[in-house]
């Protein structure tokens, strides 16, 4: 028989249950229709998709503002506009902040903050992954520079808890001027088509300053950020498939930068040939292919997730696991540009790097690289100080390091790509690489100048030379010759090969030398 409830408490537990009721439905009722109505879910069901089903656990959900004037010592919301705690994806404890759009459109008041602030504290001090799920209006107006203090704090948090927790945002409504910035200072950023906005000044305001006219997609859309910007990481059609990435994203990565990343056991066996690589890579280093299709054939179940998969698709970046370990691949993309590195695609890579390395993701390196992208606008924009970040970020990471050269392997471009020289722990090649300074052609041109001008046929002559410069230097195994590559490998083997290697790399344990930070290119 149940204890009796003395009516004392009784009243109290049914008030407390009319309060919780009331902050998950919002003061307006039709807030939640209004919020449907724009094709969007609530706060409170965005985070039931992205967690285990009834692992939420909600921080301060009777918090209200204290602030005064402007008639909002009438309007005290449960919640202040954001729903913060933590639960699980797959079992493993995330933490999560997300503004609910219903209470003064999502905006940041002082209350506001200290809920996001706290959620992050804890974040850290727990040692498990933030996502945020991102829907406000920005600042709250009426409580002026309270507000704008909240924001710093957020990024003060932010950038403490770099490197030591994966940080995730996800955009699902608008996100404009200082807060946007947040976003920026995560790992990564999701946007969703339609709903996602992010600028720092809106359309109003440039159409103001340089009269040019855009509208809020145009100017800060998902695919802007996508495919222009590369302010977006992932963008998505809709809300649930964009959850449902940032689970599988989560289940790839360490709760923190002291663990490693979880191993799953996968069915897809380490040893497994890849017959289907022969055909994938032509042998004529002139002719295209698309990347994507051997990183499919040499992770577990041809399942990866690629970052940055709308911007500077001259080089790729994904995540993945090969027999069960997980892996951040970086390869250059013949289909785009030849898969020449320039610009975008350097700090594209870098920053990659950069993350795999502070959360103790191996780092496997596909190259196929003619150089670095010749051309005025490349030189005048910063090519070299910037094309320089990949290179700092290879030689300042510990984790494990193999390297696969597929084909061509050309000059600088050659070094930056995680060669033997600047780091990697095993650098492998298959026989079809080509490993030089410059290609055949172009390097004939220079070295026998004189004697290509001199000759009666100077075709012939410079055809002569370009054989004898293949043949002298340009061979699949000079490189191997001088231990510049530990390996030259039959290319159904590289997942093999790939596979032992991490697995004996696995407890590699390399220190820098101490100081407080290093000093990259930016």
């Amino acid at each position: 028989m149940e204890p009796a409830i003395p009516m004392e408490l009784d009243g109290r537990l049914m008030e407390l249950a009319e309060r919780k009721d009331t902050a998950r439905a919002g003061q307006d009722p039709k807030a939640t229709e209004r919020q449907h109505a724009k094709g969007k879910l609530t706060a409170h069901e965005r985070i039931e998709l992205l967690l285990d089903k009834g692992s939420f656990q909600e921080v301060e959900p009777l918090r209200r503002h204290r602030a005064t004037g402007f008639g909002l010592e009438a309007k005290k919301p449960y919640g202040d506009g954001v729903i913060t705690g933590w639960g699980t994806v797959e079992g493993r404890t995330v933490f999560v902040y997300a503004h609910d759009f219903r209470v003064f459109g999502g905006a940041l008041g002082e209350a506001h903050a200290c809920k996001i602030h706290k959620i992050m504290d804890m974040a850290i001090a727990a040692g498990a992954p933030l996502v945020s799920l991102n829907d406000g209006a920005g600042a709250r107006i009426q409580e002026g520079v309270s507000a704008l203090a909240g924001y710093g704090g957020i990024f003060q948090r932010n950038t403490k808890a770099s490197g030591v927790i994966p940080q995730i945002s996800v955009m699902l409504g608008p996100c404009a001027g200082g807060a946007a910035y947040s976003p920026a200072l995560t790992d990564f950023v999701f946007a969703v088509r339609d709903i996602s906005q992010m600028f720092i000044t809106g359309p109003d305001v440039v159409r103001a300053v340089t009269g040019e006219e855009i509208s809020q997609n145009g100017l800060g859309g998902a695919d802007v950020h996508g495919e222009v910007s590369g302010v977006a990481h992932f963008v998505h059609d809709d809300e649930e498939s964009c959850l449902a990435e940032v689970r599988y994203l989560l289940s790839l990565l360490p709760s923190n930068n002291r663990e490693l990343p979880p191993r799953h056991v996968s069915g897809d066996p380490g040893d497994r040939s890849g017959d289907v690589l022969l055909d994938l890579v032509p042998h004529d280093g002139n002719r295209s292919y698309d990347m994507r299709a051997v990183v499919e054939e040499l992770v577990d179940d041809g399942d990866f997730v690629e970052v940055h998969a709308g911007w500077a698709t001259n080089i790729l970046c994904a995540l993945s696991r090969v027999d069960g370990h997980a892996v951040g691949i970086v390869a250059n993309q013949p289909a785009a540009m030849a898969g020449v590195l320039d610009i975008k695609a350097s700090e594209k890579a870098a920053r990659f790097v950069q993350f795999c390395d502070s959360f103790n993701i191996p780092l496997v390196t596909l190259v196929d690289v003619p150089g670095f992208l010749p051309g005025v606008d490349q030189e005048h924009e910063g090519i070299i100080r910037r094309g320089a970040k990949l290179l700092y970020a290879y030689c300042n990471a510990t984790v494990p390091r193999v390297s696969v050269v597929l084909r061509k392997a050309y000059g600088g471009a050659y070094i930056v790509m995680d060669s033997r020289s600047i780091g990697a722990d095993i650098a492998l090649a298959w026989p079809t690489n080509e490993i030089a300074v410059m290609g055949a052609e172009g390097a004939a041109n220079v070295v026998f100048r004189r004697e290509i001008a001199a000759a009666d046929d100077s075709d012939a002559m410079r055809r002569e030379k370009i054989d004898q410069y293949k043949r002298e230097l340009v061979h699949p195994y000079y490189a191997a010759e001088r231990g510049l590559v530990d390996d030259v490998i039959d290319p159904r083997e590289t997942r093999a090969v790939l596979a032992r290697s991490l697995s004996m790399l696995v407890a590699k344990h390399a220190e820098l030398p101490r100081r407080k930070h290093g000093n990259p290119p930016q």
